[in-house]
């Protein structure tokens, strides 16, 4: 489980980019809300600690429990669904002592072990063009995917299938499939949007559906996006500079309350509005060094496994900064999802730590050049 690890070869580069991005946000958060900036501040003490407790064990070690972590995931979703507490129409978190947790961001983290151990198989008996092993990878994809979008949340659904189909294409998928897939799903995408428009349609909420029309159609569902146009305005307020942390007048849009929830998905709004541009370009260049560092680690790992791992990992934190980002600035519909290191919440941070620390541990054990 633990081996013995040269020091020089530990990625502090990635380290300090995370704990640089944490402590970034904590101080953000404390301007959104300062009611959360305790809590937050424990959560990095708690995620400091998990990153380096499993940056020292051996990822093959964990990937041999890909199994029972799997059905960990399944037990924990059903529990969700069956003991959570109902929050805003939503039923994503339950209580463990005290401490309120959300399983679908621990799913993130077990579904990129799990998709990147199985591929990892598959590809040593070159399975990964076969029906059989995309039968494979479909029917283990399906039942959790089907567990969240049912809390609901379909943000963070289709944010892990994007990941982990991004892991399939780095195990080897064959360009011929990729178009035969591409041919199929771009038909469908259309018929999606004209069913969903039905009034007896049956696969989305109607708050889902009136998030994605009031994306393709605004003029018609001003009100839907009035958080989405209050949160540009925000970040088109701060200007170059920004008004500064922790202003309280009721020139900001934060101080009139014209966002809610604003140290959550909006805190990027936050940024725009009290860092500017300056501020706001800090942190996306933050987060994409942390994403490039997942993927130079994943370039020079040892095996198949750790880079799927190391490149999921670098996926997840790019896809979710792309959603978060995108819907703070109106460029996608209004859903969901925190910003990684940033926004507020325990399960999210601790969720993203322990899937550094692994990178971290597929870098201390990459190629010897």
């Amino acid at each position: 489980m633990l081996q013995k690890y040269n020091l020089r070869d530990y990625n502090f580069k990635l380290f300090i980019l995370v704990i640089a991005a944490m402590i970034i946000g904590v101080v953000v958060i404390n301007s959104a809300d300062s009611s959360f900036t305790f809590r937050q501040t424990f959560g990095i003490v708690m995620s400091f600690f998990i990153m380096i407790v499993l940056s020292l064990i051996d990822y093959h070690f964990i990937s041999k429990f890909f199994v029972p972590l799997y059905l960990l995931n399944i037990a924990l979703l059903l529990s969700v669904l069956l003991f959570g507490k109902e929050v805003n129409n939503a039923t994503r978190w339950f209580t463990i002592f005290g401490i309120t947790f959300q399983p679908s961001e621990l799913t993130k983290i077990i579904m990129i072990i799990f998709m990147a151990t199985l591929l990892w198989k598959l590809n040593e008996k070159e399975l990964i063009n076969s029906w059989k092993g995309l039968l494979v990878f479909a029917f283990t994809l399906i039942p959790p995917m089907i567990l969240i979008l049912r809390q609901p949340d379909l943000s963070t659904t289709l944010c892990i299938i994007m990941v982990l189909c991004t892991m399939l294409y780095m195990a080897g998928l064959s360009y011929k499939i990729i178009g035969l897939l591409l041919l199929i799903c771009i038909p469908l995408a259309g018929g999606f949007i004209w069913y969903i428009q039905q009034p007896d349609q049956k696969l989305l909420y109607p708050h889902q559906v009136q998030r994605i029309m009031s994306f393709i159609y605004p003029s018609r569902y001003a009100e839907e996006n009035a958080q989405q146009l209050n949160s540009v305005m925000a970040i088109g307020s701060g200007q170059l500079s920004g008004k500064g942390l922790n202003t309280s007048t009721i020139a900001t849009v934060k101080d009139a309350n014209f966002i809610s929830e604003q140290q959550t998905d909006f805190i990027f709004s936050v940024i725009g509005e009290e860092l500017g541009f300056t501020g706001s370009v800090i942190i996306i260049a933050l987060l994409l060094l942390i994403v490039l560092q997942c993927i130079r680690v994943a370039r020079r790992s040892q095996d198949v496994m750790g880079m799927l791992i190391a490149a999921g990992v670098g996926c997840l934190i790019g896809y979710q900064s792309f959603i978060n980002i995108g819907v703070a600035t109106a460029l996608l519909p209004n859903t969901g999802i925190p910003l990684p290191f940033i926004s507020y919440g325990l399960s999210s941070l601790m969720s993203s730590a322990m899937g550094i620390g692994m990178v971290l541990n597929v870098s201390l054990q990459r190629k010897k050049y």
